[in-house]
């Protein structure tokens, strides 16, 4: 309940003030407004940005999947030698 009336008591005050101080709250506008638009202009920059860079690193990532089956077919051949190995090592020492 206090928060409540607190509220319509800042409310009214704020009413009146604007009413009374018009002149200056249209001067604080015109002052804002501008450093406003600047502020949220380097905000849509920074974040138009950093999609591009997040693009640029799909684009860098998609390029690497065009690799041949063939390369990754040989690595796993390799790898498949070289258990082999392992394997027969590991039972001559049992």
């Amino acid at each position: 309940m206090k928060v409540l009336i607190g509220g319509v008591a800042a409310a009214a005050l704020g009413i009146i003030g604007i009413s009374v101080w018009f002149g200056a709250f249209v001067t604080l506008l015109k002052g804002a407004a501008p450093v406003m638009l600047m502020m949220g202009g380097a905000l849509a920059i920074y974040i138009g940005f950093d999609e591009l860079k997040d693009s640029w690193k799909n684009d860098a990532d998609d390029s690497n999947a065009g690799d041949s089956p063939e390369k990754y077919q040989q690595e796993i051949d390799e790898l498949k030698k070289e258990v082999e190995i392992l394997k027969s090592e590991n039972k001559t020492e049992d």
